[in-house]
Protein backbone atom coordinates (compact mmCIF):
# COMPACT_ATOMS: atom_id res chain seq x y z
CA UNK A 1 0.00 0.00 0.00
CA UNK A 2 0.73 3.87 -0.67
CA UNK A 3 1.12 5.37 2.94
CA UNK A 4 -0.18 8.78 2.51
CA UNK A 5 0.35 12.15 3.92
CA UNK A 6 -1.87 15.42 3.79
CA UNK A 7 -0.66 18.80 4.71
CA UNK A 8 -3.71 21.32 5.43
CA UNK A 9 -6.57 18.70 6.09
CA UNK A 10 -9.16 21.33 6.97
CA UNK A 11 -9.61 22.98 3.18
CA UNK A 12 -11.75 21.99 0.53
CA UNK A 13 -9.15 20.21 -1.49
CA UNK A 14 -7.60 18.24 1.01
CA UNK A 15 -11.73 17.53 2.09
CA UNK A 16 -11.81 15.70 -1.44
CA UNK A 17 -8.51 14.20 -1.47
CA UNK A 18 -10.11 12.28 1.50
CA UNK A 19 -13.29 11.23 0.05
CA UNK A 20 -11.05 9.72 -2.86
CA UNK A 21 -8.53 8.17 -1.28
CA UNK A 22 -10.61 5.72 1.80
CA UNK A 23 -11.92 4.25 -1.23
CA UNK A 24 -8.36 4.02 -3.20
CA UNK A 25 -7.52 0.43 -3.56
CA UNK A 26 -4.07 0.90 -3.25
CA UNK A 27 -3.85 4.03 -0.47
CA UNK A 28 -3.64 3.75 3.03
CA UNK A 29 -3.84 7.29 4.55
CA UNK A 30 -1.01 7.35 7.63
CA UNK A 31 -1.53 10.80 8.83
CA UNK A 32 -3.49 14.45 8.36
CA UNK A 33 -2.40 17.57 9.18
CA UNK A 34 -4.44 21.07 9.80
CA UNK A 35 -3.04 23.91 12.36
CA UNK A 36 -6.12 25.08 12.83
CA UNK A 37 -7.99 21.53 13.74
CA UNK A 38 -4.79 20.03 15.65
CA UNK A 39 -6.62 17.06 17.50
CA UNK A 40 -10.22 17.33 16.03
CA UNK A 41 -11.72 13.99 14.44
CA UNK A 42 -11.66 14.35 10.52
CA UNK A 43 -15.39 14.04 10.33
CA UNK A 44 -15.81 17.02 13.06
CA UNK A 45 -14.08 18.80 10.21
CA UNK A 46 -15.53 17.58 7.26
CA UNK A 47 -18.89 16.40 8.08
CA UNK A 48 -20.10 14.26 5.56
CA UNK A 49 -17.31 11.92 6.16
CA UNK A 50 -18.77 10.50 9.38
CA UNK A 51 -18.71 6.94 9.70
CA UNK A 52 -16.31 6.91 7.14
CA UNK A 53 -12.73 7.65 8.71
CA UNK A 54 -12.34 7.96 12.41
CA UNK A 55 -8.76 9.75 12.60
CA UNK A 56 -7.75 12.77 13.96
CA UNK A 57 -5.60 16.04 12.75
CA UNK A 58 -2.52 15.64 13.99
CA UNK A 59 0.09 18.73 14.81
CA UNK A 60 2.71 19.51 12.56
CA UNK A 61 6.25 18.12 13.36
CA UNK A 62 9.48 17.91 11.70
CA UNK A 63 8.98 13.88 12.27
CA UNK A 64 5.57 13.99 10.08
CA UNK A 65 6.74 12.49 7.15
CA UNK A 66 8.85 9.66 8.43
CA UNK A 67 6.74 6.08 6.96
CA UNK A 68 4.94 7.66 4.12
CA UNK A 69 5.49 7.55 0.78
CA UNK A 70 3.64 11.05 -0.38
CA UNK A 71 3.29 14.13 0.78
CA UNK A 72 0.01 16.26 -0.66
CA UNK A 73 0.36 19.91 0.20
CA UNK A 74 -2.85 21.46 0.74
CA UNK A 75 -2.50 24.24 2.75
CA UNK A 76 -2.83 26.93 0.27
CA UNK A 77 -0.69 29.73 -1.53
CA UNK A 78 2.50 31.14 0.09
CA UNK A 79 2.51 28.07 2.43
CA UNK A 80 4.52 25.07 0.62
CA UNK A 81 7.76 26.25 0.54
CA UNK A 82 7.53 26.45 4.65
CA UNK A 83 6.28 22.90 4.73
CA UNK A 84 8.95 21.73 2.79
CA UNK A 85 11.80 21.99 5.46
CA UNK A 86 9.82 19.52 7.41
CA UNK A 87 9.71 16.92 4.58
CA UNK A 88 12.11 14.61 4.01
CA UNK A 89 14.11 14.60 0.57
CA UNK A 90 13.24 11.13 0.05
CA UNK A 91 9.14 11.49 0.30
CA UNK A 92 7.13 12.68 -2.62
CA UNK A 93 5.65 15.47 -2.88
CA UNK A 94 2.13 16.58 -4.85
CA UNK A 95 2.02 20.46 -4.06
CA UNK A 96 -1.95 21.67 -4.96
CA UNK A 97 -0.71 25.42 -4.27
CA UNK A 98 0.91 28.06 -7.36
CA UNK A 99 3.73 28.20 -5.42
CA UNK A 100 5.82 25.55 -8.10
CA UNK A 101 4.07 26.03 -11.24
CA UNK A 102 6.34 28.42 -12.79
CA UNK A 103 9.90 27.47 -13.76
CA UNK A 104 11.44 30.27 -12.39
CA UNK A 105 10.30 29.12 -9.24
CA UNK A 106 10.26 25.59 -9.68
CA UNK A 107 13.50 24.58 -8.24
CA UNK A 108 13.84 24.20 -4.50
CA UNK A 109 15.31 22.83 -1.17
CA UNK A 110 16.52 20.34 -3.46
CA UNK A 111 13.20 19.43 -5.35
CA UNK A 112 12.79 19.86 -8.84
CA UNK A 113 9.19 20.03 -9.47
CA UNK A 114 7.12 19.24 -12.65
CA UNK A 115 3.88 20.93 -14.23
CA UNK A 116 1.44 18.06 -13.53
CA UNK A 117 -0.84 18.59 -16.45
CA UNK A 118 -1.06 14.37 -17.29
CA UNK A 119 -2.27 15.53 -21.20
CA UNK A 120 0.52 17.40 -21.28
CA UNK A 121 3.62 15.13 -20.10
CA UNK A 122 2.50 11.63 -18.73
CA UNK A 123 6.15 10.32 -19.48
CA UNK A 124 8.07 13.21 -17.32
CA UNK A 125 5.45 12.44 -14.12
CA UNK A 126 6.22 8.70 -13.92
CA UNK A 127 9.66 9.92 -13.62
CA UNK A 128 9.23 12.44 -11.29
CA UNK A 129 9.00 12.96 -7.47
CA UNK A 130 7.72 16.49 -6.69
CA UNK A 131 4.71 17.52 -8.94
CA UNK A 132 3.08 20.72 -9.13
CA UNK A 133 -0.40 20.43 -9.56
CA UNK A 134 -1.79 22.52 -12.09
CA UNK A 135 -4.57 25.64 -11.39
CA UNK A 136 -8.26 24.99 -11.83
CA UNK A 137 -9.07 27.58 -14.51
CA UNK A 138 -5.56 26.22 -16.05
CA UNK A 139 -6.47 22.94 -15.85
CA UNK A 140 -9.77 23.85 -17.84
CA UNK A 141 -8.28 26.10 -20.35
CA UNK A 142 -5.10 24.14 -20.98
CA UNK A 143 -7.19 20.82 -22.10
CA UNK A 144 -9.28 23.24 -24.69
CA UNK A 145 -6.22 24.55 -26.28
CA UNK A 146 -3.36 21.69 -26.47
CA UNK A 147 -4.57 20.26 -29.41
CA UNK A 148 -3.93 23.37 -31.48
CA UNK A 149 -0.71 24.14 -29.63
CA UNK A 150 0.69 20.32 -30.27
CA UNK A 151 -0.26 21.16 -33.95
CA UNK A 152 1.40 24.13 -34.80
CA UNK A 153 -2.22 25.55 -35.14
CA UNK A 154 -2.43 28.73 -32.97
CA UNK A 155 -2.00 32.15 -35.40
CA UNK A 156 -4.06 34.72 -33.25
CA UNK A 157 -4.78 36.27 -30.35
CA UNK A 158 -7.43 33.91 -28.14
CA UNK A 159 -10.10 34.84 -26.14
CA UNK A 160 -11.37 33.14 -23.28
CA UNK A 161 -14.21 33.23 -20.86
CA UNK A 162 -14.66 31.32 -17.60
CA UNK A 163 -17.04 31.38 -14.93
CA UNK A 164 -16.26 28.82 -11.31
CA UNK A 165 -18.04 28.37 -8.18
CA UNK A 166 -17.63 29.38 -4.98
CA UNK A 167 -15.20 26.65 -4.07
CA UNK A 168 -12.47 27.92 -6.09
CA UNK A 169 -11.87 31.07 -3.62
CA UNK A 170 -11.25 28.09 -0.61
CA UNK A 171 -12.57 27.61 2.39
CA UNK A 172 -12.10 30.72 4.12
CA UNK A 173 -14.60 33.13 4.42
CA UNK A 174 -14.03 36.66 2.42
CA UNK A 175 -16.05 38.80 0.83
CA UNK A 176 -16.84 37.35 -2.41
CA UNK A 177 -17.79 34.13 -1.21
CA UNK A 178 -20.66 34.33 1.79
CA UNK A 179 -23.94 33.34 0.86
CA UNK A 180 -25.63 36.59 0.53
CA UNK A 181 -23.35 38.12 -1.49
CA UNK A 182 -22.87 35.12 -4.16
CA UNK A 183 -26.53 34.05 -3.93
CA UNK A 184 -28.30 35.64 -7.27
CA UNK A 185 -24.81 37.35 -8.42
CA UNK A 186 -22.33 36.93 -11.15
CA UNK A 187 -18.72 39.20 -10.99
CA UNK A 188 -15.94 39.49 -13.42
CA UNK A 189 -12.64 39.79 -11.66
CA UNK A 190 -8.61 40.12 -12.33
CA UNK A 191 -9.83 40.79 -15.87
CA UNK A 192 -6.87 39.62 -18.25
CA UNK A 193 -4.56 39.90 -14.72
CA UNK A 194 -5.81 36.38 -13.22
CA UNK A 195 -3.10 33.89 -11.53
CA UNK A 196 -3.46 31.21 -13.68
CA UNK A 197 -2.71 32.95 -16.92
CA UNK A 198 1.30 32.50 -16.20
CA UNK A 199 0.81 29.24 -16.08
CA UNK A 200 -1.26 29.04 -19.43
CA UNK A 201 0.86 30.97 -21.59
CA UNK A 202 4.07 29.10 -19.84
CA UNK A 203 2.10 25.82 -20.91
CA UNK A 204 1.40 27.03 -24.35
CA UNK A 205 4.85 28.35 -25.30
CA UNK A 206 6.30 25.04 -24.07
CA UNK A 207 4.51 22.73 -26.42
CA UNK A 208 4.00 25.73 -29.75
CA UNK A 209 7.24 28.01 -29.03
CA UNK A 210 6.34 30.36 -31.91
CA UNK A 211 3.05 31.38 -30.67
CA UNK A 212 3.52 34.73 -30.12
CA UNK A 213 -0.08 36.36 -29.79
CA UNK A 214 -1.89 37.53 -27.11
CA UNK A 215 -4.38 35.39 -24.60
CA UNK A 216 -7.27 37.82 -23.37
CA UNK A 217 -8.81 35.76 -19.83
CA UNK A 218 -11.64 37.08 -18.31
CA UNK A 219 -12.93 35.24 -15.46
CA UNK A 220 -16.30 35.32 -13.36
CA UNK A 221 -17.42 34.21 -9.44
CA UNK A 222 -20.31 32.23 -10.25
CA UNK A 223 -23.62 31.90 -8.05
CA UNK A 224 -23.20 28.10 -7.92
CA UNK A 225 -21.00 25.79 -5.36
CA UNK A 226 -18.25 24.00 -8.09
CA UNK A 227 -17.60 23.41 -11.39
CA UNK A 228 -15.88 25.82 -14.27
CA UNK A 229 -17.43 26.14 -17.21
CA UNK A 230 -14.81 27.84 -20.14
CA UNK A 231 -15.77 29.47 -23.85
CA UNK A 232 -12.86 30.12 -25.97
CA UNK A 233 -12.18 31.04 -29.32
CA UNK A 234 -9.11 32.07 -32.09
CA UNK A 235 -8.65 32.19 -35.35
CA UNK A 236 -8.64 28.57 -37.35
CA UNK A 237 -8.62 27.88 -41.44
CA UNK A 238 -9.98 24.03 -40.69
CA UNK A 239 -13.30 23.05 -40.67
CA UNK A 240 -14.63 21.48 -37.85
CA UNK A 241 -14.51 17.66 -38.82
CA UNK A 242 -10.88 18.50 -39.02
CA UNK A 243 -10.63 20.17 -35.59
CA UNK A 244 -12.51 17.51 -33.92
CA UNK A 245 -10.38 14.74 -35.57
CA UNK A 246 -7.24 16.56 -34.01
CA UNK A 247 -8.99 16.79 -31.03
CA UNK A 248 -9.91 12.97 -31.08
CA UNK A 249 -6.26 11.79 -31.84
CA UNK A 250 -4.70 14.29 -29.22
CA UNK A 251 -6.67 12.47 -26.58
CA UNK A 252 -7.25 9.00 -27.52
CA UNK A 253 -4.66 7.79 -24.48
CA UNK A 254 -6.27 10.32 -22.17
CA UNK A 255 -9.13 8.85 -19.99
CA UNK A 256 -10.62 11.61 -18.62
CA UNK A 257 -11.10 13.83 -21.30
CA UNK A 258 -13.96 13.42 -23.78
CA UNK A 259 -15.14 15.27 -26.82
CA UNK A 260 -18.60 15.94 -27.30
CA UNK A 261 -20.34 16.73 -30.20
CA UNK A 262 -23.20 18.20 -28.19
CA UNK A 263 -23.72 20.96 -26.46
CA UNK A 264 -22.22 20.59 -22.77
CA UNK A 265 -23.50 21.72 -19.17
CA UNK A 266 -21.45 21.81 -15.63
CA UNK A 267 -23.54 19.02 -14.49
CA UNK A 268 -21.95 16.77 -16.71
CA UNK A 269 -18.59 16.46 -14.58
CA UNK A 270 -19.79 17.54 -11.33
CA UNK A 271 -18.20 14.91 -9.08
CA UNK A 272 -15.88 13.44 -11.36
CA UNK A 273 -12.48 13.16 -12.87
CA UNK A 274 -13.61 14.13 -16.40
CA UNK A 275 -13.13 17.40 -18.74
CA UNK A 276 -15.93 17.29 -21.75
CA UNK A 277 -15.31 19.77 -24.77
CA UNK A 278 -17.42 20.72 -27.26
CA UNK A 279 -16.11 22.25 -30.38
CA UNK A 280 -17.83 24.66 -32.61
CA UNK A 281 -17.43 26.68 -35.62
CA UNK A 282 -18.77 29.99 -37.11
CA UNK A 283 -16.50 31.20 -39.85
CA UNK A 284 -13.20 31.65 -39.30
CA UNK A 285 -13.00 31.32 -35.49
CA UNK A 286 -13.32 27.91 -33.46
CA UNK A 287 -15.19 27.68 -30.74
CA UNK A 288 -13.94 25.50 -27.80
CA UNK A 289 -16.19 25.02 -24.43
CA UNK A 290 -14.48 23.37 -21.55
CA UNK A 291 -16.00 22.01 -18.13
CA UNK A 292 -14.85 20.30 -15.28
CA UNK A 293 -15.50 20.22 -11.67
CA UNK A 294 -13.08 22.70 -10.03
CA UNK A 295 -12.17 20.46 -6.93
CA UNK A 296 -11.49 17.42 -8.17
CA UNK A 297 -10.08 17.19 -12.00
CA UNK A 298 -9.19 20.79 -10.86
CA UNK A 299 -7.37 19.95 -8.06
CA UNK A 300 -7.50 16.53 -5.88
CA UNK A 301 -8.77 14.54 -8.82
CA UNK A 302 -6.08 15.35 -10.68
CA UNK A 303 -3.60 15.42 -7.55
CA UNK A 304 -4.36 11.77 -7.29
CA UNK A 305 -3.78 11.01 -11.33
CA UNK A 306 -0.65 12.47 -11.08
CA UNK A 307 0.13 10.15 -7.83
CA UNK A 308 -1.09 6.78 -9.80
CA UNK A 309 1.39 7.65 -12.73
CA UNK A 310 3.92 8.44 -10.15
CA UNK A 311 3.39 4.73 -8.90
CA UNK A 312 2.95 3.41 -12.21
CA UNK A 313 -0.59 2.48 -11.34
CA UNK A 314 -4.03 2.82 -13.67
CA UNK A 315 -4.17 6.03 -13.95
CA UNK A 316 -8.00 5.98 -13.56
CA UNK A 317 -7.59 3.87 -10.53
CA UNK A 318 -9.45 5.45 -7.66
CA UNK A 319 -11.21 7.71 -9.63
CA UNK A 320 -13.79 5.86 -11.50
CA UNK A 321 -16.64 8.50 -10.09
CA UNK A 322 -20.11 8.89 -11.54
CA UNK A 323 -21.48 12.67 -12.38
CA UNK A 324 -24.47 13.77 -9.97
CA UNK A 325 -27.20 15.48 -12.78
CA UNK A 326 -29.57 15.95 -9.78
Amino acid sequence: MIEIGIIGGAGYTAGELIRLMINHPKISIKNIVSKSHTGELIHLVHQDLLGEIEMKNIKFTRDLSKKIDIVFLCSGHGQSRKELSHISENIKVIDLSQDFRMKIQSIFNNRNFVYGLPELQKKTINKSNNIANPGCFATAILLAILPLAKNKLLKKDIHISAITGSTGSGRKLNDTNHFSWRNNNVSAYKIFQHKHLQEIEQTIHQVQNDFYSKIYFVPYRGNFTRGIITTLYTHSVLSLEKNQKIYEEYYKNHPFVKISDINIDIKQVINTNKCILHLMKDKNQLIVISIIDNLIKGASGQAIQNMNIMFDLDETCGLKLKSVRF
